[in-house]
């Protein structure tokens, strides 16, 4: 890696200072990004920003001598570059675009890049072209968002070129070093707020370069052992291309959109959309592509069993990441007509009211998971293999017991929205039930003695792990979003009890909800600093009097009845003199009474009711209540 230093550097340095030149001459000559309706940018920015990537990394190959060792990347590279750089300047067919990008991939196909997948020649040939093409066009549609496609491409690379130089370095290694370095120098400029854009120059170049150096092993015939790693690493590599526009695919398709039309739908649109800011929404695909990256190397080691697993439990993480994405609301009203037409397949509208069949359909992956998992950690190297056999045999019992304890205990009745304390103990209640059923149906089926009663109790730990973070998974992203949200009302609850704790829930628990909690208050001070529902309680009531005055919480609730109405009123005043919303809350329940005969029934509140409802009475200047504020 030291030996690759002055490659990355030079490129660095180079596109460093190429850079704010192609912005410049972006804008003399009229080349900018103009804010449109269905494009993230809110600001016009200079397109020319692959360019000056591009430049780099083919100026310091040259310079280096690179160039004739790695000619057919080098080759490969400029070619898409110019379709891109035509397509910045003349807007290009998507049909051109992918006419090009197929015989850029044919190129390297005929000079032997392959992925080796599979021992079909025919059939490899033709997943080599859906690779190249489909990655190249990846990185294409990962750029929304400023220095998420520069920077995944930074991180993407930078494990790839980690695990290429445990064998030695070579050609292609100092050339993806020179990518990196180039692609770093851009990504000072492309950090929000971005004042130049890659355009397709750059997105495409990268996408190309990056789909073909994951074939550069397997071209030369080194050593990627056993098909799992030739599969797993190129894919865990870019992971968040694949993914974005294999989501964004299949949602445009089920919503009766085309995959072409553009859209504010992508991963990244959707996490700014539950309340997230663009730089830590960004940060968080970094975060993943980081995670997909690291379990690559992983799996590239001899013994890559745990690795699998680790990579498997990622898959699925990102499946239910996904599932939670699709639900987020990107498309306008006028879109919901869609769905009164007809357009959306029925298939989808079906599978909206069958949610449960996915639950056990992900069970049907954790259930097996946490089974492999348990004979792993129980069992190590000869020994595995050795009870290797008892695994397939009695897999079937397992799973067929689980999921049966599952659907008895009423685990696929809840609602992973609300999982809670007890739902877990739901979940447990099915894995101790699932695993007793396990033993018995294998002590009448098989001579139990060959098996390890030490599987069974590490099994039943990591299904109960896996499956309860499953369906706790909503909250957590939820709350994951919630915490970093730094837009919104500014919210202080006064009071730190149960009252307090409801309030928050309410509050702050609501789809689309524009709070942005800061703590709470107490006049307790042996509560201070303390943590309730992980929001921490700041100060007393002249604290909250100095919050106030300073201008730093927009709306302020009074959660508990034991504040004295002098305080309230005092409080009052100071609010409405410093424009902050206060409320109180109040608890109460409604009933609709009727009466017949001497009979009391009560029956179902009116559809607009709510019979257990949270209310906040508003102050106002003069301190008159009766303004309800919405949840």
């Amino acid at each position: 890696m030291i030996g690759l230093g002055p490659f990355f550097l030079g490129a660095f340095a180079l596109s460093l200072l190429l850079t704010p030149v192609c912005r410049s001459l972006a804008y003399r000559l009229g080349y900018v990004a103009k804010p449109r309706a269905d494009r993230w940018g809110r600001r016009p920015a200079a397109l020319f920003g692959g360019v000056a990537i591009v430049l780099a990394v083919l100026a310091l190959a040259a310079a280096t001598g690179t160039a004739r060792h790695v000619w057919p990347l080098l080759s490969a590279g400029a070619l898409i570059a110019g379709v891109g750089l035509l397509d910045d300047v003349l807007s290009l067919k998507p049909s051109t675009k992918l006419i090009a990008q197929i015989l850029v991939a044919s190129l390297l196909l005929y000079f032997g890049y392959r992925l080796h997948w599979t021992e079909s020649a025919i059939g490899d040939a033709m997943l080599t072209l859906f690779w190249i093409v489909g990655i190249t066009n990846a990185f294409n549609l990962l750029d929304n968002m400023d220095g998420l496609c520069s920077g995944i491409a930074l991180i993407a690379g930078g494990c790839l070129l980690a695990g290429s130089t445990a064998g030695g370095i070579g050609p292609e290694e100092r050339y993806l070093a020179m990518l990196l370095g180039a692609s770093a120098g851009f990504l000072v400029y492309n950090i929000h707020p971005a004042s130049i854009f890659l355009g397709d120059t750059g997105s495409l170049f990268l996408g190309v370069n990056l789909a073909m150096l994951t074939l550069v092993p397997a071209a030369q015939g080194a050593g990627r052992p056993g098909v799992l790693s030739t599969i797993a690493v190129p894919v865990l590599l870019l992971l968040i291309p694949i993914f974005d526009t294999t989501f964004v695919t299949a949602v445009r398709l089920l919503s009766g959109r085309k995959p072409s039309q553009g859209g504010r739908d992508h991963t990244s649109h959707r996490l700014v959309a539950v309340g997230l800011p663009e730089a830590k929404a960004v940060t968080t695909l970094w975060a993943l592509a980081a995670g997909g990256g690291v379990i690559s190397l992983l799996v590239r080691q001899p013994d890559s069993s745990g690795p699998l697993v680790a990579a498997l439990t990622f898959l699925l993480a990102m499946v239910i990441f996904a599932v939670y994405l699709a639900r987020i609301r990107t498309y306008a009203d006028d879109d919901l007509a869609l769905l009164r037409n007809g357009r959306i397949t029925p298939l989808v509208t079906d599978f909206m009211y069958k949610r449960r069949v996915a639950e056990v359909l992900l069970d049907f992956c954790l259930i097996p998971l946490a089974y492999y998992s348990a004979y792993r950690l129980r069992f190590e190297g000869p020994l595995f293999a050795a009870n290797f056999p008892r695994f397939i045999e009695s897999l079937p019992v397992v799973l067929a017991a689980q999921l049966v304890a599952f659907f008895v205990v009423g685990s696929y009745r809840g609602s992973w929205r609300y999982f809670g304390l007890m739902d877990a103990v739901v979940t447990a209640k099915g894995v101790l039930a699932g695993t007793i059923g396990t033993e018995l149906l294998l002590l009448y089926l098989f001579p139990f003695g060959s098996y390890s009663r030490a599987v069974f109790i590490i099994y039943a730990a990591i299904l109960m792990l896996l499956h309860t973070g499953s369906r706790a998974s909503f909250r957590l992203i939820s709350e994951f979003v919630r915490r970093r949200r730094d837009s919104g009302q500014r919210l202080l609850i006064y009071g730190a009890g149960e009252a307090g704790a409801i309030a928050v829930r309410g509050l702050m628990g609501q789809p689309g909800s524009q709070y942005r909690m800061l703590g709470f208050i107490d006049d307790d001070e042996s509560k201070r600093g303390s943590r309730v529902l992980g929001y921490q309680v700041l100060s007393s009531y002249r604290g909250l009097v100095s919050l106030i005055e300073r201008g730093a919480v927009d709306r302020v609730v009074i959660s508990t009845q034991a504040v004295p109405a002098s305080r309230v009123l005092e409080l009052e005043h100071i609010c409405a003199a410093r424009g902050v919303d206060l409320s109180r809350l109040n608890v109460q329940l409604d009933h609709l009474v009727t009466v017949a005969k001497c009979a009391v029934s009560i029956d179902s509140p009116a559809e607009d009711a709510v019979p257990a409802a949270m209310f906040m009475n508003a102050y106002g200047p003069r301190g008159a209540a009766g303004r309800e504020v919405p949840e």
